[in-house]
């Protein structure tokens, strides 16, 4: 870590305070989901097998702009899909990827439509969330799974890995974060509603376009 930049150990420290929130959460358990961050030299990402409760800075792996491993444990086995998304957007500055309870549950029961996952019930899921399309079932690591992902990357913040988990990006690693715990939040809204509530309507939605500038 002596040759690490004062930035690239911030970020170090952001992606270990970030598992800690996330795991105390319970949005991912025991050695599940995983975080990366842009560095102006490559990538950081979580190691392989890690507990996102239990990450040790000096241990996050450290990948270069080629994608060869460069330093402390092995990456985890999604590399490819996070990169994917950098390489493909340029503003995003962090991914988070969890196994979120019901979000998972979700896509078990069924999700509302491949395209959006879940209908626009709330305004800051439609403000800070967007569209979340379904990502067919893939093996963990799959190659497939980032081939899709990158024909998506520009225009939504995140896909819904069915059966897997949601994997959101954003500018940052933190408000990736709070864009996957608003998602999180929303699917256990809409399981738990009997009967299910209507979506926002397009008066409801168009004003939100027009206050806040949101895509949808």
């Amino acid at each position: 870590m002596s040759t690490a930049t004062s930035a690239e150990n911030k970020l170090r420290d952001e992606i270990c305070d970030i598992g800690r929130l996330l795991f105390g959460r319970g949005y991912t358990v025991g050695s599940a989901g995983n975080i990366s961050a842009r560095l102006e030299d490559g990538w950081l990402i979580t190691p392989t097998d890690a507990c996102l409760g239990r990450l040790d800075p000096t241990a996050i792996a450290k990948v270069n702009l080629a994608g060869e491993w460069v330093s402390g444990d092995k990456p985890s086995k999604t590399l490819m899909l996070h990169r994917e998304v950098y390489d493909r957007n340029p503003g995003v500055g962090g991914v988070v990827h969890t196994h979120s309870t019901h979000l998972v549950a979700l896509t078990l029961a069924g999700v509302w439509h491949p395209n959006d996952i879940l209908p626009p019930i709330t305004p800051y899921q439609v403000m800070k969330v967007g569209h979340i399309p379904l990502i067919s079932y893939e093996r963990p690591g799959s190659p497939k799974v980032a081939e899709q992902v990158a024909k998506l990357a520009n225009s939504v913040r995140g896909v819904m890995l069915e059966r897997l988990g949601p994997v959101v990006w954003e500018s940052s690693v933190a408000k990736a974060a709070y864009a996957l715990e608003e998602l999180e939040e929303t699917a256990r809204l809409w399981l738990m509603s009997n009967p299910k509530p209507e979506p926002l309507d397009a008066a409801a939605l168009e004003e939100l376009r027009q206050t806040f500038g949101v895509n949808w």
